[in-house]
């Protein structure tokens, strides 16, 4: 492309909003109250519905306290980093403004409230989450049960994905509306503070649940041969915990995160391809989100008709993501012009732009339908992967009838085929939004950015799918231990869960999707970052060019290096949250043995098992646990950035982008093969329950579990987080490199640093020992109360 020697840098300081466009800002932050005010009117609805029996409320009662307890701590945990996070933000360099401490102050002030929103939007999830399964457990059991079930979890996942769009949109809108030219850099603390909580929370409630489910399943299922929601059962209310601290929690916060994280990109390189109008056409984009959000909750109904929930959901996603393309072709020609001369922020730019060849609404057009198709096809390819009645999850099942061994094979080599399907089809539609910029690589790159935008027009249909999984997961939990539910109540809790297993495992592709376009689009910016950061350090503009080719030129062995570097992260990472799992579980088995053994009145009812020995082993092996991952994602990039160079720290970010795409796709995909097997069983094929094709599909699915809940989520806040902390650093490498990639004492003691803190993380949790026999109980009574 002729526009890859162009001008990208622009002058953001210098883009102001015109009336008009302050009107549209405005307008966006309505809409995103709006999106608030039908969230609070949804949870009033849900709160409405019958709370079922006194023994149904007292086991959800534990679940919610332990759920509370455990992000209370959390939170906690968390503040530390929060202020760390703060006062670095201040201490680095901003560029192409005149109120650099202003510009500072809030981007210190904007990652706080990024990283409460974050919270916020987990928190009130996960909360509602908790009084809603008990609710949804009742309504089966009603006449109209299928129905009224459905309604309640979807409306509940749909509060939930109202407030990400209202907030997203509102914390978005409102650094546009109060910095105009300067929003881009302030956007990155916001973004950033986003993107560091969902890790954290995905990290932390992915190694809690998972601890759980995996020694509830080893001990319950195949050594004692009791269902999985037995309350015989010492990890069942961990297990039930874990579903909303992991799944509702950690999901809600990854999902806003990407949300944020995708406009911020867009409106990134927005404001440098269009100036003013592109700092607030994504904001348009994201306002008919809101719109898309509502109308997508309100028409999912079950209909008798219907095979499963699992076709209401799909009607109203597509009926959602036809009706978001339609709309945004409306506000493109209403809104942009029909040529693109006098855009841009400067006007190397705006020629640049206006030498394209493109059109600005078939650009914004083009790009928004790529990625609402996009999600619509990474939706239909992880549904055959995962859902029970194709042939994937059908050969996992029958391959149960050899053993435990075939059934694990046969589920990694489902994660790998998916993991490549699954990248074409990404990867087609990032070149072919790309496509779309002509020959300048600015708009090439803003279309990129407006295709993440576009696919998450439908987030709130996506997130209200995602939350629906743990919540349908809950309720049959509450209505096995409770006893109280009849057979047909418990056929359409079992039902509800089914779909609910595949809604997840949809949404976690969509994340994904979501995720590679967003860091894409942030690499973009992060080019853009090093040529204004070497006009700045005072190289001549005629040689700003060159030099950054020569800096991107992968065949400098540093770069290499650098993108070797990247995809090993991944895989460290998720090593890491894996192994974490690994160890909690293995405390939980040997705790839940005990009980069993010490107390034998447990399996004839006469004796209640302490369960909240095993919360506590969970919950402080979760916080511990997610430390080591967390420091490995920020410490990284600075460790190569100010170690190898700019150039390589692109190379670096290239790397965990193809490699995490490769490896979020294969373990989220594998995981749920495995689950919907083993449920594939249960239902009674090939022996059904507590035969030893069972036994084998319950082995291949606790191997699963931490591989699609707790490490493959991750890595789609930990691209981002490594993008963010990358933008924001660039400045500072080129800075201290005097203008060059060449290195200084100052930039060689900076990454030592970062890296001998990763080393001794790293060596720090290999030596965190797996608590065995009496040890298991020594830790447990050892470990600080869960409320504390």
């Amino acid at each position: 492309m002729s526009g890859t020697s162009t001008v990208l840098a622009a002058e953001s300081g210098g883009v102001s909003l015109s009336g008009s466009n302050v009107t549209f800002v405005i307008v966006a932050v309505v809409f995103a109250l709006v999106a608030l005010g039908f969230a609070a009117a949804f949870v009033k609805s849900v709160l409405a519905a019958g709370r079922g029996t006194t023994n149904m409320q007292e086991i959800a009662g534990a679940v919610q306290e332990g759920a509370s307890a455990y992000l209370f701590r959390q939170f906690k945990t968390l503040a530390i980093f929060v202020v760390i996070a703060v006062v670095l933000l201040f201490l680095l360099p901003v560029h192409n403004t005149d109120n650099e401490i202003a510009v500072k102050i809030g981007r210190s002030l904007f990652f706080v409230v990024g990283a409460v929103f974050s919270s916020l939007i987990g928190g009130w999830g996960m909360a509602l989450a908790t009084r809603a399964n008990l609710r949804v457990a009742a309504a089966a059991g009603e006449a109209g049960g299928r129905e009224k079930a459905m309604g309640i979890a979807f409306r509940t996942g749909g509060v939930v994905g109202f407030l990400t769009v209202g907030l997203g949109l509102f914390g978005g809108a409102l650094v546009v509306w109060i910095y105009g030219g300067d929003a881009p850099t302030v956007l990155e603390g916001f973004g950033f503070g986003a993107a560091l909580l969902a890790m954290f929370m995905r990290v932390g409630g992915g190694i809690f649940t998972k601890a759980a489910d995996v020694g509830a399943d080893l001990v319950g299922k195949v050594e004692q041969g009791i269902p999985e929601d037995d309350p015989r059962n010492a990890a069942t209310i961990a297990d039930n915990v874990g579903d909303n601290v992991g799944d509702c929690a950690g999901m809600a916060a990854d999902l806003f995160e990407s949300y944020a994280v995708t406009l911020v990109a867009a409106l990134i390189l927005g404001s440098a391809a269009f100036g003013q109008d592109g700092l607030v056409f994504p904001l348009i984009v994201s306002t008919v989100g809101v719109v898309i959000a509502i109308v997508g909750v309100f028409i999912t109904r079950l209909r008798p008709s219907d095979r499963s929930g699992l076709a209401a959901i799909n009607r109203a996603f597509y009926i959602s993501a036809v009706l978001s393309a339609i709309i945004v072709a409306i506000v493109s020609f209403a809104y942009l012009p029909s040529s693109f001369d006098g855009f841009g922020a400067d006007a190397g730019i705006a020629a640049d732009v206006a030498d394209s060849g493109a059109n600005p609404r078939w650009v914004a057009i083009g790009a928004v339908v790529i990625g609402i198709v996009l999600a619509a096809a990474i939706q239909a390819l992880t549904g055959y992967f995962t859902e029970t009645e194709r042939r994937p999850v059908q050969d996992i099942g029958k391959s149960s009838q050899t053993g435990p061994a075939t059934v694990v094979l046969a589920g990694i080599s489902v994660g790998l085929e998916s993991a490549v399907y699954s990248a074409l089809l990404v990867g087609a539609g990032v070149y072919g939004a790309f496509l779309l910029g002509g020959s300048s690589l600015i708009l090439s790159l803003f279309a990129v950015a407006l295709a993440g935008t576009g696919l998450l027009t439908t987030v709130g249909v996506i997130v209200a799918m995602d939350t629906f999984g743990p919540i349908s997961d809950n309720a049959q939990g509450i209505a096995e231990m409770s006893g109280d539910i009849d057979d047909n109540g418990a056929k359409i809790l079992t039902e509800l869960d089914a779909v609910g297993n595949t809604t997840k495992a949809i949404t976690k592709g969509i994340a994904i999707a979501t995720a590679v376009l967003a860091a894409t689009a942030l690499f973009g910016s992060y080019v853009n970052t090093l040529r204004t950061s070497l006009s700045d350090a005072g190289i001549a503009a005629d040689q700003i060019g060159a030099q950054v080719l020569d800096l991107l030129n992968i065949a400098n062995p540093r770069n290499l290096v650098g993108l070797l570097v990247g995809a090993a992260v991944v895989f460290l990472f998720s090593g890491l949250a894996i192994n974490a799992v690994s160890r909690s579980a293995g405390a939980v088995v040997m705790e839940v043995r005990r009980q069993f053994r010490d107390f034998p009145g447990i399996m004839d009812r006469t004796q209640r098992p302490e369960y909240g020995r095993v919360v506590d082993i969970c919950t402080r092996d979760a916080q511990r646990e997610l430390l080591t991952p967390g420091l490995l994602a920020i410490m990284a990039p600075i460790a190569v950035g100010f170690g190898l160079g700019a150039g390589a720290l692109a190379s670096y970010l290239a790397g965990a982008i193809g490699a995490g795409t490769l490896m979020a796709v294969f373990l989220a995909n594998s995981g749920g093969a495995w689950d919907n097997a083993k449920k594939l069983v249960e239902d009674g094929n090939f022996g059904g329950k507590g035969s030893e094709a069972h036994s084998a599909t319950v082995i291949g699915d606790t191997v699963g579990d931490p591989f699609k809940d707790t490490a493959g989520p991750a890595i789609n806040p930990l691209l981002k987080v490594m993008n963010l902390v990358s933008l924001l650093i660039a400045p500072a490498v080129v800075t201290l490199g005097i203008g060059t990639d060449a290195n200084t004492p100052v930039r060689v003691i900076i990454a030592v640093v970062a890296a001998l803190i990763i080393v001794a993380a790293v060596v720090w949790s290999k030596r965190k020992p797996v608590s065995m026999g009496e040890q298991a109980a020594v830790d447990a009574a050892e470990s600080e109360p869960v409320g504390a």
